[in-house]
Parts: C-alpha cells; sequence; structure tokens
C-alpha cells in the first residue's frame, strides 16, 4: 500500500508551499454518485498522479450518500496514493456532533488540512440560508471547530469568491469575511470558479488593503461543455462573461472545437494569474483528466 503524503509524519505546510514563489497546483474532483461513477474517478486520480499535484481534494457532497463517498474517497487517497488529501467539509445538513465526527474521520486517515465551507442553501444559492438546527452557522465558526477538533498543521482552507459571495452586501465586505476567516486560523483560500483575471486580482488587492495576506488560489474550470459549464456556474453564482460565450459559441455544434477552445481560454487565464503574482492554480477536473493534462503540458512548456 502507498503511502500518501498527508500520511507522512512532518508534510510542509500548505501557507508555507504557497509562499515558496513555486507553481503550485491541484486538483478537484467530484463525489461520484454510484460505483460506475467512482471508477471513472479513479481512472482520472491515477493518470493525473504523476504530475505531483501539491493536493487534490473531493467536493462535500449535497447529500448523505455521497457524503460518505466524498469522505470514503478522501481516505483512499490519502491511504492509497503517493497524493496528498485535503478534506472537504460544509456546513450544510450537519449539527455539530455530526461535523465533529467527519472531522475525525479524515483525521483518522491521516489527513491533515481540510478545506472548511459553510456551502450552498440546500435550495441552491438563490436560496435563503438556514443553518442546521445545533449546526454551524458560517465557515468562520467551521474553522474554528477545525482547528479544536484535530491536527490539522498541514492547512486549513477556506472559500473566497472572486465576484463576491451571492449574499455579501458588496465586494469590499466579502473580503472583510475573508480576512476574518485568516483571523481565525484559516490558512489559505481557494476560489470559485470564474474567467475573469480582473475580478481575482480585484479580491486579492481588497484583501491585502486590509492588511491580510492570506494566499488566494484561484479556482479554474475549462470548459470542455459550455451548457454544462453554465450549470455549474449557476448554482456556484457566478456568470459566464459575455465575451467567453462569444468565443464559444459559434462552436456550439462542434464540440472538439468548443472543447479546443476552452482549453485555450483556460490556458492564457491560467498563464495570465500566474504571471500577476497567483501562488497556485486549483483545477476543478469534473472527474476527468484530459483537459487538465493539456492546460499543464501548456503550462509547463510556457514556464
Amino acid at each position: 500500500m502507498a503511502t500518501g503524503p498527508s500520511a507522512a509524519s512532518h508534510p510542509p505546510r500548505l501557507r508555507e508551499v504557497f509562499a515558496s514563489g513555486g507553481r503550485s497546483f491541484s486538483f478537484e474532483f467530484f463525489p461520484p454518485r454510484d460505483d460506475a461513477g467512482e471508477r471513472v474517478l479513479w481512472t482520472t486520480i491515477r493518470r493525473l498522479e504523476p504530475l505531483v499535484p501539491t493536493f487534490v481534494s473531493v467536493t462535500y457532497g449535497a447529500g448523505g450518500s455521497t457524503r460518505d463517498r466524498t469522505v470514503r474517497v478522501t481516505r483512499r487517497i490519502a491511504e492509497e496514493t503517493t497524493l496528498r488529501a485535503v478534506g472537504h467539509l460544509t456546513c450544510v445538513g450537519h449539527d455539530i456532533d455530526e461535523l465533529r465526527t467527519v472531522v475525525g474521520r479524515y483525521a483518522d486517515a491521516g489527513v491533515r488540512a481540510v478545506l472548511a465551507l459553510r456551502g450552498d442553501p440546500s435550495g441552491g444559492p438563490a436560496s435563503p440560508w438556514r443553518s442546521h438546527p445545533g449546526g454551524l452557522d458560517r465557515a468562520l465558526d467551521l474553522v474554528r471547530l477545525v482547528r479544536s477538533l484535530g491536527d490539522f498543521d498541514v492547512g486549513v482552507g477556506v472559500a473566497a469568491f472572486p465576484e463576491g459571495h451571492p449574499e455579501a452586501a458588496d465586494l469590499d465586505a466579502d473580503a472583510r469575511v475573508l480576512v476574518a476567516k485568516a483571523e481565525v486560523g484559516a490558512d489559505f483560500a481557494v476560489t470559485q470558479l470564474f474567467f475573469r483575471a480582473e475580478d481575482y486580482l480585484g479580491l486579492v488587492g481588497r484583501v491585502r488593503a486590509l492588511g491580510c495576506g492570506i494566499p488566494v488560489v484561484p479556482g479554474i474550470m475549462p470548459i470542455t461543455n459550455l451548457v454544462q459549464v453554465q450549470r455549474f456556474v449557476e448554482l456556484s453564482g457566478s456568470v459566464v462573461p459575455p465575451e467567453v460565450v462569444d468565443r464559444l459559441s459559434p462552436y456550439a455544434d462542434d464540440p472538439p472545437s468548443v472543447r479546443a477552445a476552452g482549453v485555450e481560454l483556460a490556458t492564457a487565464l491560467c498563464d495570465r494569474l500566474l504571471a500577476e503574482g497567483a501562488p497556485g492554480l486549483h483545477y476543478y477536473t469534473l472527474n476527468r483528466s484530459t483537459a487538465t493534462w493539456e492546460i499543464h503540458a501548456r503550462l509547463a512548456v510556457a514556464a
């Protein structure tokens, strides 16, 4: 059995990795809905493993069975691969005792880093947020809980929103929320997907103006299927910019051309972000490896 970095005795802290000046990159997978989907996911994991990413994570699912699979797959990654697994957890649908249990399951698997997120309302981003009875109301509270429970010395990450959280009063208020999460123990942030470098750079600028140095890692989703990505964007409360739609729309009936143009757009965005000082890239893979491989190869050539 391979032992991943998450189980090593002294793995480097993620904040230190991001501060090193190298081109950090990481992958996020979605929880498979069934055994067939899990087999596809493992094919992707094994194909991406030789790239030696900084870490990988599995999104915390919206339902009970998917959540169980998230924790189980994360444990397998930690125990059976050379990859550093970062646990994923949200406040949605859990009371505090249940959250403690999930944190404990990650710790028992040797996972020493966690992404602590509030999560979207069960009815979607446009629905009002209602905390679970006996649960937590904010990501800030979840960061505190994780810090109080386990040895997550490799890092505790949180979400960031280049276009602003849907519930934030304005972009400045949203930046203050991220700073507050850093003040209670968050080591780094990973953004929601976005498509304009200016949105990311504006967020970082606002956070730095508040005197906070938390690393903010941009979240990247290559567009290989415009309808599919628009659905994910809608769920995240973000938008696909008109210029991106205009670039891809002529290929609506030509999936290979949509995919090629989407990879080109993502590569250009990543190049700009790295040139502007982003500490790394976090790829939302959709459990497929080819587009991520292509972007990584193009960036490596350009490095």
